[in-house]
C-alpha cells in the first residue's frame, strides 16, 4: 500500500499535559528531531481526555500507579534527565493557568518552547508550584525577559481561553486520551517513547 501523506511534514503538534512527567521526558528529543529535521513544533496544551478514555494518575488502580513510578525510575536514568519522582505538587492544583501561559506566550510570538520546558521542570526538577502566579511570573520573567504581569493577565482572556477549548475539542476529535500525543499529518504517536516513530514519519515511512 502507498502512502498518501507528503513525505515531508513541516510540523508536530504537540498535545500534551504540561504536568504530565512524559511530556517533559520526552520535550529534549523532540526538541532535537524538530531541530535536525527543520520542523516546526506546534504546542498544543491539553489534559487527560477522559471522554476518549483517559485516565488521571490519582484515579488508577494501584497496580497501575505503583509501575508508574517503576517506568519513570527507568526513562529517567535512561534518558539522563533529571526527575523528581514525588514532586511536592504533584498533581497540581490546576494546569489551565501554566497551559493558558504557554497559549498566551505562543499567541504573542515568544518562545512558547522554551516556556513550556521551564514550567516543566519547575514541576519536576524545581518542586515549584505551577498553578501560583507568583510562581509562573518569575519563570516568564527569567526565560522570556518580557512584562510577566502583562503575559499573565492575556492568558486569563476569552482569546486564550478560546484556543484551549479548541485544543481539548481538536483532541477529543482526533481520539487523542493521552499525553503526549504527537501528531504528524493526520497519524498519532502517544508517549514519549514513540519519538523515533515520528521521525521517521516526518521522512515519509509508516
Amino acid at each position: 500500500m502507498t502512502n498518501e501523506q507528503p513525505s515531508n511534514v513541516g510540523t508536530i503538534q504537540v498535545f500534551y499535559g504540561i504536568s504530565s512527567p512524559w511530556a517533559y521526558l520526552g520535550m529534549p528529543k523532540l526538541r532535537e528531531i524538530a531541530r535536525s529535521e527543520g520542523v516546526s513544533l506546534v504546542l498544543r496544551p491539553i489534559r487527560i481526555i477522559q471522554s476518549n478514555g483517559g485516565i488521571p494518575l490519582r484515579e488508577r488502580p494501584t497496580a497501575r500507579q505503583n509501575y508508574h513510578v517503576v517506568e519513570l525510575t527507568r526513562w529517567r536514568k535512561f534518558l539522563d534527565i533529571p526527575l523528581n519522582l514525588k514532586p511536592k505538587y504533584y498533581p497540581c492544583r490546576t494546569i489551565e493557568y501554566a497551559a493558558c501561559l504557554v497559549i498566551a506566550a505562543g499567541l504573542k510570538g515568544y518562545d512558547d518552547v522554551a516556556l513550556s520546558w521551564a514550567i516543566q521542570s519547575a514541576l519536576w526538577v524545581h518542586d515549584q508550584d505551577i498553578a501560583d502566579t507568583n510562581t509562573l511570573e518569575g519563570i516568564v520573567e527569567n526565560v522570556l525577559h518580557c512584562d510577566a504581569k502583562e503575559l499573565l493577565v492575556f492568558s486569563q482572556t476569552p482569546e486564550v481561553y478560546a484556543v484551549w477549548e479548541k485544543n481539548l475539542s481538536d483532541a477529543e476529535q482526533l481520539g487523542i486520551f493521552g499525553t503526549p500525543t504527537y501528531v504528524v499529518g493526520n497519524e498519532l504517536f502517544w508517549g514519549q517513547d514513540r519519538l523515533d516513530f515520528v521521525q521517521q514519519r516526518i521522512h515519509g515511512g509508516l
